[in-house]
């Protein structure tokens, strides 16, 4: 349980009619009446807050909430990680005044998200980012807090300047690094997805389902569904039509 103290109202509530009694017997508008009305009501508020008790209250402590796991110590290490590097991009994007840096960190901060977003849903990624963890988005972030602490100066100077250029000229390639990292992510599904199509499509063609003069030619002929050569192309077209 939770205790909460709700201090007395007493010492003001009686300190304020000792200045109205006062005030109707006596004229404030004269220096030594005011002093002793203060006097007075500083005396009255003091022995209120003596004799009056403060009342105190126990409410139910609301729990913690138990931060999120995976079961996996790996994976919940990346998403905390993951959690505190975007919550640090957040920062430098609102203290950051330059348009341009601003929105690449932003750029940066849903990439990231998505990044994380995959491995949470398929662990079996973890080795494919560990050195974009452990280099890449600490590497980005050092150099952005470099960016921002020379930014924050307000002064010029070769050295602030030459900073601040260098970051300012690897931004686009750190977007598009961190891009490429996520489309890396995707390489197994895109492969499986392609085997899928042309899996599909020869069946279409073996059942005559398929709308390509290429594979109604084969179809008909009962040849082995394969993919043609140029020359095998043009004369089955010639031939179809």
């Amino acid at each position: 349980m939770k205790k909460i103290v709700h201090k007395s109202n007493a010492p003001l509530y009686t300190a304020a009619i000792v200045w109205l009694v006062y005030a109707l017997l006596f004229p404030l508008y004269r220096v030594h009446h005011f002093l002793i009305a203060a006097a007075l009501a500083a005396a009255a508020g003091l022995i209120a807050k003596a004799v009056s008790k403060d009342r105190v209250e126990e409410v139910p402590e609301e729990p913690k909430p138990e931060p999120e796991t995976t079961g996996n110590e790996e994976l919940d290490r990346m998403l905390k990680d993951g959690r505190l590097a975007i919550e640090e991009m957040k920062r430098l994007d609102d203290n950051i005044a330059d348009e341009k840096i601003s929105a690449d960190i932003v750029k940066l901060e849903r990439t990231s998200a998505k990044i994380f977003e995959q491995v949470r849903m398929d662990p079996k990624k973890l080795p494919q980012i560990r050195k974009f963890m452990n280099y890449y988005l600490p590497t980005t972030l050092k150099l952005l807090n470099a960016y921002d602490r020379m930014d924050q100066q307000g002064v010029e100077g070769v050295n602030i300047n030459s900073t601040k250029e260098g970051v300012e000229g690897i931004m686009d390639s750190i977007v598009a690094a961190f891009d490429r990292q996520l489309d890396s992510l995707f390489g197994d599904q895109a492969l499986d997805i392609s085997t899928d199509i042309t899996v599909l499509e020869n069946m279409m063609a073996r059942e005559g389902l398929s709308d390509d003069p290429i594979h109604t030619y084969q179809n008909e002929g009962k040849v082995p569904v394969k993919k043609p050569s140029l020359a095998e192309k043009d004369e089955i077209r010639l031939e179809t039509y």
